[in-house]
């Protein structure tokens, strides 16, 4: 099984309220990651114990450069937030290097998998038939 890493305990809270519904990652994962995989989303120190927040289906990983992101893109990663050059400075800080707009980032957006049956769209009784 695989997983998806989050070092922040503040990524969990996000995570579990449904305001980050992606990561992008430094460098090409598209390897690793696969649309339609599933695997566990974590939360937890690097190298300690970690807390199992949800399991998620991939939806869609895409590859890119940094300055091609989104603000959308960029805000499911980090719903603070919305621009390239401030989603490169914290990128840096996460991977203790320069990054820059130019650097290929990829894409990961997910969904959290319930237990038990989704409800979508749900308006009263007249739409159950």
């Amino acid at each position: 099984m695989y997983a998806l890493n989050f070092y922040s305990p503040m990524v969990a809270d996000q995570l579990r309220s449904g305001r980050k519904s992606a990561t992008i990652r430094l460098g090409d994962k598209s390897g690793k990651y696969k649309k339609g995989m599933v695997v566990q989303v974590l939360c937890g120190v690097r190298f300690g114990a970690r807390e199992r927040v949800f399991e998620a289906v991939i939806d869609k990983v895409e590859v890119k450069s940094l300055a091609e992101l989104s603000p959308r893109e960029i805000e499911h990663d980090n719903p603070e937030i919305r621009r390239t050059d401030e989603m490169a400075r914290f990128l840096s800080q996460l991977y203790n290097r320069e990054v820059s707009t130019e650097d290929i980032v990829t894409v990961i957006r997910f969904s959290q998998i319930l237990n038990g049956p989704v409800v979508q769209g749900f308006r009263g009784e007249n739409d159950l038939f």
